[in-house]
């Protein structure tokens, strides 16, 4: 089984409603963000997806999020913009994406991984 990876970060604001402490409060993050993709075989160059398109992917899902409070953006402004939350938000974005690209070999998404700070992530693998 193969498995690539793409990161890349960006900034927001959030509140965690019904949280009884600082995260209560409006506070921000400088996130970074892990895709990873798996599969059993590579293509007929030897990949087994286009780092570039990975890329791309993430980098738009990231900008929508980037330098926002995120309590006000959908789904955020109901679902509570948990780190958590955030790493299901990646991968159903990022499934979405994928599957509108119709990748070969069996290639699918594995999981995205969400750093809040240097030592604390959250990841979602869809399962």
């Amino acid at each position: 089984m193969f498995e690539v990876t793409v990161e890349d970060t960006f900034a927001a604001g959030h509140a965690l409603r019904g949280y009884r402490g600082k995260c209560e409060n409006l506070h921000g993050h400088n996130y970074r963000v892990r895709l990873a993709l798996r599969g059993p075989q590579l293509d007929s160059i030897g990949l087994l997806f286009d780092f570039k398109d990975m890329k791309r992917i993430l980098s738009e899902i990231a900008e929508r999020l980037d330098h926002h409070h995120l309590n006000d953006l959908a789904p955020f402004d109901r679902l509570n913009p948990s780190a958590e939350n955030i790493a299901r938000y990646f991968y159903d974005e990022t499934a979405r994406r994928l599957a509108e690209l119709k990748p070969e070999h069996g290639v699918r998404l594995a999981s995205v991984t969400i750093w809040e700070t240097d030592t604390t992530t959250a990841t979602y693998t869809g399962e």
